[in-house]
């Protein structure tokens, strides 16, 4: 395994990290354990979770993923060899994160999570804490960021400088190791960026934004803020929510998939997508590769990533995933992959 500096810090992470979002929901404590067990030992030192987690959020289950991931730490005894990534929820009208109030990021609302996950997670501190989306209105979550639609401010949002005070007090106080953001945009990216520098705020280390080969919108404007800030991408979704496996193609619904019991997958089911994505796949048995083992190897070849996150729901997907670290990339496999993507731009943002 292949580890990053992350941002400006001296932590070195491994090239893919692993996912947790299905803990909880989708997959029970022991299979929780199990998948994270072959991850420890192939190498995969950093583990993302969330206050949102796990998917799809419900008040049920709210909290269930971090739970999981605490008690196979303390089980295990290694927390001294793993990284904990996780998130607060930016504004939300869903109230079981606080206690009967919607969410937002404000300064009590930062610091509830945080005290929050600590508890879930049976830790004294969080190694990266991140946004997970803005308090702001901007396109994410499949809104497509290259046509802009002005938003309607909310009459309350909350500005970013008070969301990395509380960042900054956090950090101080030894509850969070570093900062990160999530699904942000660049405006929002170099914004923080300037209140670290004029403020003496904490500083951003890491952005955790969707990107693959049918969604690299990440390349117009944040990579080479990535690049020259020091800001490294957690790319997720690496893999279009299953799609770029090809599993879904003419229609295809297999059982226990993601799809088949949430369909929530609208994401990457746009004009176009289907085309991309079978573009992709035919690449990959050209080469004689699983079509999942492309699309995350060519993720781990770009200059402005820090770390592929891998979410796999069970340990055969696991397995072949993370075999991807080992496979070469050759300047020819970089050229018809952008020939494709010349041809489907971003059908998946």
């Amino acid at each position: 395994m292949e580890y990053r500096r992350l941002g400006r810090t001296d932590l070195r992470v491994s090239a893919l990290s692993f996912g947790t979002m299905v803990f909880g929901d989708q997959r029970t404590e022991a299979e929780g354990h199990r998948m994270l067990d072959m991850a420890f030992e192939r190498g995969v030192n950093l583990y993302d979770t969330a206050e949102l987690y796990p998917i799809p959020p419900k008040a049920e289950t709210q909290g269930a993923t971090d739970r999981i991931l605490g008690s196979w730490i303390r089980a295990r005894g290694n927390r001294d060899r793993v990284l904990v990534a996780s998130k607060v929820v930016g504004r939300s009208e869903n109230t079981w994160f606080r206690d009967g109030r919607p969410a937002n990021l404000s300064r009590d609302h930062v610091r509830e999570a945080v005290d929050k996950g600590l508890t879930r997670l049976g830790l004294d501190h969080i190694d990266l804490f991140q946004v997970h989306w803005p308090d702001r209105a901007v396109s994410q979550f499949g809104s497509n960021p290259t046509i802009y639609r002005a938003p309607e401010p909310a009459p309350d949002e909350v500005p970013i400088e008070e969301t990395l005070e509380a960042l900054t007090e956090l950090q101080r106080e030894g509850k969070i190791g570093h900062v990160g953001l999530s699904n942000e945009s660049a405006w929002g990216t170099m914004r923080y960026l300037a209140l670290s520098e004029t403020k003496g705020l904490a500083r951003v280390q890491s952005i955790q934004n969707a990107y693959s080969l049918v969604n690299r919108t990440f390349e117009v404007a944040l990579a080479e803020i990535a690049m020259r800030e020091e800001v490294g991408l957690l790319a997720y979704s690496v893999l279009a929510q299953g799609y770029l496996t090809g599993k879904y193609l003419d229609g295809a619904l297999p059982a226990g998939s993601r799809k088949a019991l949430y369909d929530r997958l609208q994401r990457y089911e746009k004009p176009g997508s289907e085309a991309a994505v079978r573009a992709y796949v035919e690449l990959a048995r050209e080469e004689g590769i699983p079509p999942s083992q492309l699309a995350i190897r060519f993720a781990l070849t770009r200059p402005f990533m820090t770390s592929v996150i891998i979410g796999a729901s069970t340990p055969e997907q696991l397995s072949t995933d993370l075999d991807a670290a080992d496979l070469p990339w050759r300047a020819e496999l970089e050229e018809r992959v952008d020939q494709i993507h010349l041809l489907h731009q971003n059908p998946s943002p």
